[in-house]
């Protein structure tokens, strides 16, 4: 297995691979995070409008919810098979392409006139969606040089970080402003802006080593890989579970109103900015380190919000505190993954990015089913448990992987 950060483990682009890395394009990398914005934020819109849409469809919240496991399940295959089927093209090509679909998606959201369009339009979202992010981690590695990807992580999470303030507390409040109709109609002109940078500072990227079908096996062969997998899929499934079905838990157990919910999202999203920058700095100590301590911070704060979450300000700074543990966690697994499998960096990704869609996907099913039988502390207790044990998973069979 390489350890190093080549982009190839072909030797005969060594040379090109290395020669594209001699000088950082950091507008790339800037747009990059700005195209992961627009689609995060998307993603996770309806966590902060559900209320809003399920009304208006005539739909119960846990249907609504629904429409966040679509657009996951739909990009566990994108993220699979974008790097395969779209190998022989340019790769900015592909994100321009990717990125158009987001603001399709989103505008045909904002149209949508019952749950069969609703569903189609996120479906869209997750072709985009499961796309873009297998390919913006490993096109990192082509566009700055090796002692500079860590930085250029970094900054593409920091595109996740900033999705939790928008698509969380701006959310709710234009909701409550102007209809949710119209959040999705800026979310398509967030697309349309992020395309715009995207076509103006990406360079080419013409396709290197051709990803295969036995690319993902010799991948999933690996221990490290599959122990990376299954961390993702335990922990994060707990984490979205929770975040999915936060609104119905701020309304049923401090009893917010759409003013305090929207004042406490954007203290997650400011607390998951910094927690980004923060995980980065614990990263760069060790990525076992990173993941265990944001897993058992999670399931704390949950275990914290079930038994005093009644309590508004309890509840405000324990989700606040939230935020800024999982600002650890996509640097934490992105470092994990370009460690272990960065010889075959695009086809790593996408399964880094379907294990994530995985996870999310069946955490809003649970939630779902949790929110409409148990309430909304239904949700943040399997939270609590699947972090814990994704944390102690880490700690008992996880190495550190080697650094580059």
């Amino acid at each position: 297995m390489s350890n190093s950060l080549s982009v190839t483990a072909d030797p005969e682009l060594a040379d090109i691979a290395a020669h594209e890395r001699s000088a950082a394009a950091w507008p790339a990398v800037l747009a990059l995070g700005m195209g992961v914005f627009a689609l995060v934020s998307a993603e996770f819109l309806p966590a902060s409008v559900l209320t809003s849409i399920a009304a208006d469809l005539s739909i119960s919240v846990g249907a609504a919810g629904q429409t966040v496991t679509v657009t996951s399940l739909v990009g566990v295959v994108a993220a699979i098979f974008t790097p395969i089927l779209t190998s022989r093209f340019d790769r900015r090509l592909v994100l321009w392409a990717l990125m158009f679909l987001l603001a399709l998606s989103s505008l045909t959201t904002a149209l949508a006139n019952g749950f069969a369009m609703l569903l189609a339009a996120r479906f869209l979202l997750g072709l985009s969606l499961g796309g873009f992010w297998s390919m913006a981690p490993a096109l990192t590695l082509r566009l700055v040089p090796t002692k500079s990807v860590p930085r250029a992580l970094a900054i593409i999470s920091a595109g996740v970080s900033a999705a939790f303030i928008g698509a969380g507390p701006l959310g709710a409040y234009l909701d409550a402003l102007m209809g949710w109709r119209m959040v999705f109609m800026l979310s398509a002109g967030l697309a349309g802006v992020a395309l715009l940078t995207l076509l103006t500072t990406v360079p080419q990227l013409p396709p290197q080593a051709v990803p295969k079908l036995g690319t993902l096996n010799e991948l999933l062969r690996r221990p490290s890989v599959r122990l990376m997998l299954l961390s993702v899929l335990v922990i994060i499934s707990g984490q979205f579970t929770g975040f999915t079905y936060i609104r119905p838990f701020l309304e049923q157990a401090p009893q917010l109103g759409v003013t305090a919910i929207t004042f406490v999202l954007l203290g997650y999203g400011l607390g998951n900015v910094i927690g980004n920058f923060v995980g980065g700095a614990v990263v760069a100590r060790g990525v076992k380190l990173a993941i265990v301590s944001f897993s058992l911070a999670i399931s704390a704060l949950a275990l914290g919000l079930i038994l005093f979450g009644i309590s508004p300000v309890v509840a405000g700074i324990a989700v606040a505190l939230w935020g800024f543990a999982f600002g650890f966690a996509p640097v934490g697994f992105q470092s994990w993954m370009v460690r272990i499998a960065a010889d075959h960096a695009e086809a790593a990704s996408g399964l880094l990015t379907a294990a994530f869609l995985v996870a999310i996907a069946s955490g809003a099913v649970f939630g779902g089913l949790l929110v409409n039988h148990v309430g909304g502390l239904g949700p943040i207790g399997y939270m609590a448990v699947a972090a814990l044990a994704g944390a102690v998973l880490v700690l008992v069979a996880g190495k550190e992987p080697p650094r580059p």
